[in-house]
């Protein structure tokens, strides 16, 4: 049933805007979009009823975040973002912060929710975090930048790591706080120009002596680094899923061109070549949906889902840029073209290897877990 709506949201909602959004034009029928995602429940997809979640489950939030990123990655890259923050309210946060933010999330009242982690020199090392947060009181004030912070321009709330103990061993000292979107100090810089999925915007955020108070901290302080790490793994099954969307509409398309399009006297898809081709992607494609469905599947069950998710997002992601690089392949010299059908899923799965952890990061972590296993 969540599959099912999401695919009808996707068809009538997302699809008709989504070459829009990739123009830089259309913001506001995406915030309508987003709003009418978490009136129908896809913004707490895995959160107790009791405030405002769907109770849905991670294998129910795999299938609507493959289904959003079919029609539109910008759109499903800010749902399933919404979700991390949401859930790692839901199982860090006090009482008072799951009442306080949790409905505002779920209902829509906040447009997306923010993921702030990410530094110049804190990418796939994110314990070599700057910003700071020093007590004052019983306030926090923090000063740092962020970079790349997905849904930045329209978030109403952003979880934000910075050191609280900077004479703590490296990743040891870190806290994380929820900071509301108008708080002073919170300062949002220009967004970015991405190469794909240009709708979803992707700014800078600067904390300048931003004051909070200490009630904003999420969890024991200086125990953010772990909260961030098991945060990570969970996205990593969002990435993985729109990763498949983005693969699942490139090759549909493709598909139909080679039943379409002739050359010397018969169609494409008559050519064993292409055949071949079109043969490994579809079993890349299958792979991909039920290495993405294990990882749910543990997640879920609440048992150690950190390698799945990993070994998921890695695939998934590596097999959506050999899916999209088919499909503008198997459109020839149209492919190539803006006006190609599948130019844009191209751009838009390249970052899928990037962001949440990149492949190469993926691969340190399965090794890593693979060898804790034979002890």
């Amino acid at each position: 049933m969540v599959r099912d709506t999401a695919r009808r949201i996707a068809d009538e909602r997302l699809a008709p805007l989504a070459e829009r959004l990739d123009r830089g034009e259309g913001r506001d029928g995406m915030l309508a979009n987003l709003k009418i995602l978490a009136e129908n429940g896809f913004m707490g997809l895995g959160i107790d009823s009791a405030y405002g979640g769907s109770e849905a489950g991670t294998v129910a939030f795999a299938l609507a975040i493959e289904e959003l990123g079919y029609a539109c990655a910008a759109t499903a890259v800010t749902t399933s973002v919404t979700n991390m923050v949401a859930e790692i309210i839901q199982t860090v946060g006090s009482q008072e912060q799951r009442q306080r933010y949790l409905p505002r999330l779920t209902s829509g009242a906040y447009s997306a929710g923010a993921f702030c982690l990410t530094e110049a020199g804190a990418g796939s090392d994110p314990a070599g975090l700057r910003t700071k947060a020093r007590r004052d009181g019983n306030h926090f004030i923090l000063d740092g930048e962020k970079l790349y912070i997905t849904s930045a321009e329209y978030a109403g709330l952003f979880v934000v790591w910075a050191v609280t103990d900077p004479n703590a061993p490296k990743g040891k000292g870190v806290s994380c706080f929820l900071v509301e979107a108008d708080t002073p100090g919170l300062v949002i810089g220009k967004a970015e120009h991405k190469t794909g999925q240009t709708g979803s915007s992707t700014n800078p955020v600067t904390f300048d002596g931003c004051r909070v108070p200490a009630d904003a901290l999420m969890g024991a302080e200086n125990d953010g680094f772990r909260i961030a790490v098991a945060e990570l793994a969970g996205g990593r099954i969002g990435v993985a899923s729109l990763a498949l969307g983005i693969a699942r509409a490139a090759m549909d398309k493709a598909k139909d061109h080679l039943i379409a399009r002739e050359q010397f006297g018969k169609k494409l898809a008559d050519f064993q070549g292409l055949q071949w081709v079109l043969a490994d992607r579809e079993v890349d494609l299958a792979a991909a949906r039920l290495l993405i469905l294990e990882a749910a599947r543990l997640k879920e069950a609440r048992l150690p889902f950190a390698k799945a998710a990993s070994m998921a997002k890695l695939f998934a992601s590596e097999a959506a840029g050999r899916a999209t690089d088919t499909a503008v392949q198997m459109f020839g010299g149209a492919g190539y073209l803006r006006s190609s059908p599948v130019e844009r899923h191209a751009r838009d799965a390249r970052i899928t290897r990037i962001y949440e952890g990149t492949s190469e990061i993926q691969r340190l972590i399965i090794a890593r877990e693979t060898l804790r296993e034979m002890v």
